[in-house]
């Protein structure tokens, strides 16, 4: 049986989108300076990473998660903290994952795994599909004792490799090449949830899918919008608008109203935050400057640790020091970093 999406345009949807579009268009106009980039990415990672475990339970603030992705010591559970690091590892993957024409089983499996990867009761259930019947619900309190309350009931486990076979069949086909890639995103978001095809992560692995194809299709190939900020701020409003096409058989109009309000919310927020750190007025050597991936890992590294020294560049590049004070030149050159001292308490950091 083909997967077939119900949904209608509706007025609210198309304005959504029409403000999205001119929205992105000033982003990816804007003349950032590299180092800026890096801030835009890496926060956006900390963003995401932070509401996406959060809205299924995790008790990390956004400092810690912060704290977590520079490898600092924080005080808090395993479970929570791998989690994060899970999320984060995931986000970071999302280039590589984009590597692979399509998006099939293998892929989908395998990044279900790095979400969950030692974090669930079972290590046999990380980045393998259910093998038993599962369900959304909470506790509720009754005047007496608290009872579980059945909200979701997902398609029965025998029915469910069908169901994903059929779903990422569309996926991968014309027919969905031709959407509009937030619409996409946002049937792949509420499809993966309504399947549920994991025993635990089936939530953070359909926001992580969603973000990939926002990726892979050339909508936030910067990686800069961090859209499950939205969803976490009012999650009554998030498991509201999923059960909106739940109880409705399956008609996406309404979630798809509100996924595009998010993805809207997150693009007013990074052209706030690129108006607040500044682009640069006009085309100049900034704007065109290529770095090598070498110059990007040492630009990160910059930024994570604050200052770095020649030896610590050698060591972790494993080159010579010429090697290290070529590349390091060159990025003096551009005005994206400065070296503060001399002889061997001589450092870099980025320029103000």
């Amino acid at each position: 049986m083909p997967f077939i999406v119900k949904y209608k345009i509706t007025n609210k949807i198309l304005n959504n989108i029409s403000q999205i579009t001119a929205g992105r268009e000033v982003v990816e106009h804007s003349r950032l300076i590299p180092k800026w980039e890096l801030n835009l990415r890496k926060d956006a990672a900390i963003h995401n990473a932070h509401s996406s475990t959060s809205i299924e339970g995790n008790r990390l603030s956004l400092e810690q998660v912060k704290a977590l992705s520079e490898k600092k010591v924080v005080a808090a559970s395993v479970k929570d903290k791998q989690e994060v690091i899970n999320y984060l590892k995931a986000l970071d993957n999302i280039p590589r994952y984009a590597l692979k024409e399509i998006i099939d089983n293998k892929l989908f499996l395998r990044i279900h795994k790095t979400i969950t990867k030692g974090t669930l009761k079972n290590d046999k259930d990380c980045g393998v599909f259910r093998n038993r019947q599962v369900f959304v619900g909470k506790r509720v309190f009754d005047g007496t004792h608290l009872k579980e309350v059945v909200e979701y009931m997902p398609p029965k486990t025998k029915d469910m490799p069908g169901l994903v076979d059929t779903f990422l069949s569309w996926l991968n086909s014309e027919k969905s090449a031709v959407i509009n890639p937030v619409i996409v995103a946002g049937i792949v978001h509420f499809e993966v949830a309504r399947i549920h095809p994991f025993i635990d992560g089936n939530g953070r692995t359909a926001r992580l899918l969603a973000s990939l194809i926002l990726y892979k299709r050339g909508f936030d190939h910067r990686r800069f919008f961090a859209l499950d900020d939205y969803y976490d701020e009012a999650r009554e409003n998030y498991y509201a608008a999923l059960r909106t096409a739940q109880n409705s058989k399956r008609d996406l109009t309404k979630w798809l109203e509100y996924f595009t309000d998010g993805v809207l919310y997150s693009v007013h927020k990074l052209k706030s935050d690129i108006e607040k750190i500044g682009v640069l007025p006009k085309a100049g050597d900034l704007s065109q400057i290529q770095l090598s991936q070498r110059q990007l890992k040492i630009l990160v590294k910059i930024k994570d640790m604050g200052q770095i020294g020649n030896k610590d560049l050698q060591k972790m590049f494993k080159i010579s020091r010429q090697a290290v004070l070529k590349e390091m030149k060159k990025l003096i050159t551009m005005k994206l970093i400065e070296l503060i001292g001399k002889g061997r308490n001589a450092y870099y950091k980025l320029k103000d």
